[in-house]
């Protein structure tokens, strides 16, 4: 019998498996190269959110003042214990340029004494040093109030010029021909000097840090000779209600001299303060920072000569002269935030980020470096079109290969879902379609070889005749 229709079994395609996508080492590279580039990136932010360097610009007055030591020493500090701030030291002929640079905006951090012009933006880190302000009076002569120097000759005894405009704003000298007597000691003059009758000062008004007056000598051996009184100032409350900057001062009995004790009691004086001021807008943590630093390294930063040895907190009252930095403030009444305080929203935001973009990196090397599944009720389709060419199968053998076909696919579906090649997604529907061919093709085959049979019956040839029961028959001719 030979094969109709259009198949036959040499003409049957391959048996169809589950498609797969091959993994493009090219995308793979991609995605290798920018998950680094997302770590590097995750790893950068992360150190420079903790451990961002910042540069502090430091106004300063000449190199060889005070403040202008303190903050090379601050920034020597800094650079040694590997913090995160920098200083950047700019020099200036003297303070009072400093801090008009500082009030220009041009540095972050300056010193300044109370009795200059303090800047709006300026905000107080620490108190670095006081200035005691001691009226002298020769031998044994005593001062009884500042107002009874006025038109007498009186020496002014301090490092700067502006200690002197200083004087006469408290002893109410105004510009004229009184203001002279007022004056600035010569250079490297001693109180032994200054004193001298050839000299004619009823009075030497001396401006000095604190930390330098309690270990100057020279005031114990003058005293020895007799060569000056120590009196009070009783306008101190005064002074300090009217010029803002000025603080009152006490003087402990022996600050001056332990022998003879000078004070001999506790005595009242005017004083006023150095500053480490930094700008209003510097940022609540780093002002913190670095007041911390100031306050936990007072030993590392004083000066030889006694400057910085004793940084007090600043003040945090509201009617102080120079207002404290509210970062400062924080940690000066301990209401710094800790670690999770400060960051916790930002980690919480990060890990929310973090979560979004390692699902799509996710997504894209579920892409590009696997076998992407395919759906069991996309093998659906290959199963049907088995099914449509079963009536065109006309032989057993035809039938047999869309058999191994539907069979094959059957096969790679179970491997699939064992791999992960294949989702279960649609496998219902596989099933359904899979059983109904299977039956399609079970009905094709009972039907083939009955119609096999009907064919052979009718194909088939007649019996050979027997000729063993047949009878001849002679009959006899008539003569």
């Amino acid at each position: 019998m030979s094969a109709e229709g259009p198949t036959s079994p040499t003409e049957l395609p391959p048996p169809r498996r589950p498609k797969v996508i091959k993994t493009n080492q090219q995308q793979v590279l991609l995605y290798v190269v920018l998950t680094l580039l997302l770590s590097l990136a995750t790893v950068w932010g992360g150190r420079a959110m903790l451990h961002n360097s910042e540069t502090l610009t430091f106004a300063v007055g000449a190199p060889n003042s005070d403040e202008a030591l303190f903050a090379n020493k601050l920034a020597t500090l800094l650079k040694n214990n590997a913090s995160r701030f920098r200083i950047k030291v700019v020099n200036n002929p003297d303070n009072a340029k400093a801090v008009a640079q500082f009030d220009r905006r041009q540095a972050d951090l300056a010193v300044l004494r109370t009795d200059a012009k303090v800047p709006l933006r300026a905000r107080a880190l620490a108190i670095l040093e006081h200035d005691l302000v001691l009226l002298l009076g020769p031998g044994n002569k005593k001062v009884k109030s500042l107002a009874e120097l006025k038109k007498k000759k009186v020496a002014v005894l301090a490092d700067s010029d502006t200690s002197l405009a200083f004087v006469r704003s408290i002893l109410g000298v105004a510009d004229g021909p009184d203001t002279a007597k007022v004056q600035m000691a010569p250079q490297g003059s001693t109180l032994d000097k200054l004193f001298a009758p050839s000299n004619g000062f009823n009075a030497v008004i001396v401006v000095v840090h604190t930390s330098k007056a309690v270990r100057d000598k020279a005031y114990e051996q003058v005293a020895k000779r007799g060569g000056f009184t120590l009196n009070a100032i009783d306008e101190a409350k005064a002074l300090a209600r009217k010029f803002p900057g000025i603080s009152e001062e006490t003087l402990t009995a022996g600050t001056l001299s332990a022998s003879p004790e000078i004070p001999d009691d506790d005595l009242d004086t005017i004083g006023l303060e150095w500053l480490l001021v930094a700008q209003s807008r510097m940022s609540l943590t780093t002002a913190g920072d670095i007041a911390r630093i100031v306050y936990e390294n007072k030993s590392a930063l004083g000066l030889d000569n006694g400057f910085a040895t004793h940084i007090e907190p600043a003040s945090v009252e509201k009617d102080s002269y120079v207002m404290a930095h509210q970062g400062a403030a924080d940690y000066i009444n301990d209401d710094t935030k800790s670690f999770m305080d400060k960051y916790s929203d930002m980690m919480y935001l990060g890990a929310a980020a973090l979560s979004v973009i390692g699902s799509i990196f996710a997504a894209i090397y579920a892409k590009i470096t696997r076998i992407a599944p395919e759906k069991a009720s996309q093998l659906s389709t290959a199963i049907l079109d088995i099914g449509e060419r079963i009536e065109h199968a006309h032989s057993l053998d035809q039938l047999e290969c869309l058999q191994d076909e539907l069979e094959s696919i059957l096969r790679g579906a179970v491997i699939g879902l064992r791999d992960g090649t294949i989702s279960t997604d649609g496998l219902d529907t596989f099933k359904l379609g899979y059983e109904f061919v299977r039956d399609e093709i079970g009905m094709r085959r009972d039907y083939l070889k009955r119609h096999a049979n009907e064919v052979e019956k009718v194909a088939a040839p007649p019996p050979p005749h027997d000729d063993s029961n047949v009878v001849v028959v002679k009959t006899a001719q008539s003569a």
